[in-house]
């Protein structure tokens, strides 16, 4: 029985050798150019295995002519689906080789495709850092395509720390000017402007770019993109309230997405599915989905942002059936990826605005240098700056001392205040339901009285329970638990408490700590990284720089004026 095993096992072998080799012999007829378009015909219609044995061959024939130009080709083809230790081996041969070509794609090519793959393997820091550098690189050759793919890149990764305005202006414009573009490139932006549409309420315009996709998709047999607008067909759905509508194309792409094994879309599809599920009552199905999407979580370590909804939801269905062994599991679970999400969500809000939007001073201070390079009197400007370096430290300095100054006395206000509870710690919500009706753009007249009463109301149980002190908070998360979305919590906070979400949540924390340090001796003992953690803060620089923004001036002072003060 063993030898008839092992002979099988033979047979199947020589079958796989022999069939790979056929198809080796078939690609033989083709030039690089005609390889090259049927590489990403099979790529883009998710066609896994075929363009990896099209990838291999491509390299494999570049590497036996010796042709370095086919031969960074093929390694930009083997690096598509594969682990990212694989596709950054393959990348770094490609960064070699280019620097024999004369291309002018490269460096920022490299720094594209690391991003990509970063991007592919959840790993937001390191791809933010990588498309920043391909921008700075292609903005030096002045090659529009690599500016356009790495703009699209961060626009992406702006809508996922919820800027979702600002990353459809990015992918309106470039899919109404696609002049750098493929076709390929623009029906990717197609469907991520129809999925950021849907973020931000502008539903019948989603549902244009849905309605187009599944025809031409279908049309062309895409498969893959084809069961993508099914998805978003059955989110636009769900946001309409139309439950019962959404169920079917969703099940119908979660079928697709889990055969042919494409789990971050398997997810989506579920976790959709699932709240559809939910509202219509049948928590059965929800359970299923999202015990499901938990699973894929383990084996492949994607996280996005609305996992918070299914992982609340586990929590909350074995809580109410008493399986506390369940829910201990998925509150541990819930805990793990929100610091993964909290960390990127932090990272990616810190460092995009400060990495991406910065690069246009960066340019006119390099654009500046080259212009006093060229100066002929080099020497006298050289002491000329140095003299000036001085009278600016020198400024600092004097600046410094009267900016003590001034800090110490509004922390002696602050303290003054506390004491004497004259401080607005938590904004008065019923006074603000009373405030005179304003003329609000067209945006704010969707919402009716009702809703604002709503959203007021869940506001003011959130500042009453001090629910603002939990970390990993945003405007998305919380507008869930209020039962409205993002954009209309955003208009009511804007409007009401007459300042964006994320300096309000500053507030409301900084506020409670200007009491509690003052009132809380114990509190006030604890180290800093504690008091911040506390708060809701990832550390303690984060709650620092926090502070001083909400009151003009230092933690270290307020501290050591409080301590003077006892």
């Amino acid at each position: 029985m063993k030898k008839l095993k092992c002979f099988l096992l033979f047979l199947s072998y020589i079958n796989l050798f022999y069939s790979q080799n056929q198809k080796t012999d078939t690609l033989r007829k083709y030039t690089y150019e005609e390889l090259e378009n049927k590489f990403y015909n099979y790529k883009d219609n998710g066609k896994i295995e075929p363009s990896k044995i099209i990838a291999t061959y491509y390299l494999q024939k570049a590497k036996k002519n010796k042709d370095e130009k086919h031969l960074a080709e093929g390694f930009v083809f083997i690096q598509y689906n594969q682990d990212l230790p694989v596709a950054l081996k393959y990348i770094d041969s490609l960064a070699a080789i280019s620097k024999k070509l004369q291309d002018g794609r490269y460096p920022a090519r490299i720094y594209l495709l690391k991003g990509m793959s970063y991007n592919n393997s959840d790993n937001l820091k390191l791809a933010l850092e990588n498309f920043v550098m391909g921008l700075k690189y292609a903005k030096e050759k002045k090659n529009l395509r690599q500016i356009t793919i790495a703009e699209l890149q961060i626009a992406y990764l702006n809508s996922y720390i919820g800027k979702h305005i600002e990353a459809a202006k990015v992918l309106e414009y470039y899919y109404n000017n696609p002049k750098s573009l493929t076709e390929q490139d623009v029906t990717h932006i197609q469907i991520n402007l129809a999925d950021t549409y849907l973020d931000i309420g502008e539903y019948e315009k989603a549902f244009s770019l849905i309605r187009d996709g599944l025809t031409n998709t279908l049309k062309n047999h895409e498969e893959v993109r084809y069961n993508r607008y099914l998805s978003l067909l059955g989110n636009y759905y769900l946001q309409k309230g139309k439950y019962n509508l959404a169920i079917s194309p969703l099940e119908k792409c979660k079928k697709y997405f889990l055969k042919n094994d494409i789990p971050l879309s398997a997810n989506y599809a579920m976790l959709y599915l699932g709240e559809s599920y939910s509202r219509s009552k049948n928590k059965k199905k929800a359970i299923e989905n999202f015990n499901k999407i938990d699973s894929i979580v383990q084996k492949t370590n994607n996280t996005f942002p609305e996992l918070h909804y299914a992982y609340t939801y586990l929590i909350d269905y074995y809580k109410e059936k008493n399986n506390k062994e369940k829910q201990l599991y998925y509150i541990e679970r819930f805990l793990k990826i929100d610091a993964v999400l909290d960390s990127q969500f932090k990272y990616i809000s810190r460092e995009l605005p400060r990495k991406y939007d910065t690069p246009k001073l960066l340019s006119e201070k390099e654009e500046i240098i080259r212009e006093l390079n060229h100066k002929k009197y080099s020497s006298y400007i050289t002491s000329s700056l140095l003299c000036l370096m001085l009278l600016t430290l020198l400024f600092l300095f004097i600046k410094s001392k009267r900016k003590e100054k001034e800090y110490k006395k509004i922390a002696q206000d602050l303290i003054k205040s506390v004491n004497e509870n004259e401080l607005p710690v938590i904004d008065n919500i019923e006074n603000k339901i009373v405030l005179e009706k304003q003329v609000f753009d067209s945006e704010k007249n969707k919402l009716s009285e009702d809703l604002i009463n709503t959203i007021l109301q869940g506001l003011k149980s959130f500042e009453e329970k001090e629910q603002y002190l939990k970390k990993g908070i945003t405007l998305s998360s919380l507008a869930k638990k209020i039962k409205t979305n993002s954009t209309y919590l955003s208009q009511v906070v804007n409007t009401y408490k007459e300042k964006n979400f994320p300096i309000y949540l500053n507030d409301l924390r900084i506020d409670y700590a200007l009491n509690r340090l003052v009132k809380d001796k114990k509190f006030r003992s604890y180290k800093l990284s504690v008091i911040a953690e506390e708060l809701g803060y990832n550390n303690e620089q984060a709650f620092a720089l926090a502070f001083k923004k909400r009151t003009g001036t230092t933690l270290s002072i307020y501290l050591k004026e409080i301590d003077s003060q006892s």
